[in-house]
């Protein structure tokens, strides 16, 4: 009778890769956000909402806009859809995460700051592709056409790529600064005031004299950048406003974040 040979175990321990820990974290942060019964509202029903309502309202009241309603407001929805998901629901999220002591047992494995940060963008953006895929779906079936060619589709993609990062910056920047209630009070407040008054619904053009003011918010710069792609331009101007406001939110994210 003979004796069956040990196994052999060689354990290796350590960080896993930086690529594999973002995927990783991405892949919970969207799981998460979509199983949040108030993240799905923000996130599809409210712009889906303010799109049918808007276009709707807009022919019966005879809106002066230039071009037909739904071609203005569905780009306009998808940046308000990339608000209310990469700020609002980020800095809510994350506010709460800190309250319960959950990034502080993040911030005791390997897991940095950019990397943590990093998993959030990717998860925000796998929601979104969800959310233009909707919205685009429901604008559609209103009678709108599309990003027009590809420059148009991908002018879409680079507006929607800078716009998340500069409300995740600035979202996280809120999250990690203020108690989890002020940061929900605070994020709701932002969203009610850029849905108002920061040309994302509506064109830059329908607030007279605050035009060239309303552009340099992130809200109207994503919002003017999105309804130049969907006409088929690229608008590197309010693109590189999002950038200003991405790189200045990660500095100050970067500086200023708290773990608890």
């Amino acid at each position: 009778m003979t004796t069956p040979a040990r196994a052999t175990f060689a354990p290796r321990p350590g960080a896993a890769p930086v690529a594999q820990q973002l995927l990783t974290q991405a892949g919970m942060e969207a799981r998460l956000m979509l199983r949040n019964g108030e993240q799905l509202l923000l996130a599809l029903v409210i712009p889906v909402m303010v799109l049918v309502g808007a276009v709707q309202g807009a022919e019966r009241v005879g809106l002066d806009l230039d071009g037909r309603p739904v071609d203005v407001f569905t780009p306009g929805v998808l940046a308000l859809a990339a608000l209310s998901t990469a700020f609002t629901s980020l800095a809510i999220a994350t506010g709460f995460e800190r309250r319960y002591g959950i990034l502080k047992r993040l911030g005791t494995a390997p897991l940095s700051r950019m990397t943590l940060l990093g998993g959030k963008v990717l998860a925000l953006l796998a929601v979104q592709v969800l959310q233009f895929v909707v919205i685009g779906g429901v604008g559609v079936a209103l009678g709108w056409d599309g990003p027009d060619g590809i420059v148009g589709h991908l002018g879409v993609l680079l507006a929607a790529l800078c716009g998340t990062a500069a409300f995740a910056s600035l979202g996280m920047l809120l999250a990690g600064t203020l108690r989890a209630e002020a940061t929900l009070a605070a994020a709701n407040l932002v969203y009610l005031l850029l849905l108002g008054g920061g040309a994302v619904v509506l064109p830059a053009e329908a607030y007279g004299g605050l035009e060239s003011w309303v552009t340099w918010l992130p809200s109207g710069a994503l919002g003017e950048a999105m309804r130049s792609a969907c006409d088929g331009t690229i608008d590197a101007g309010h693109l590189v406003v999002l950038v200003l406001w991405a790189a200045l939110g990660t500095a100050l994210t970067a500086r200023t974040f708290k773990w608890e």
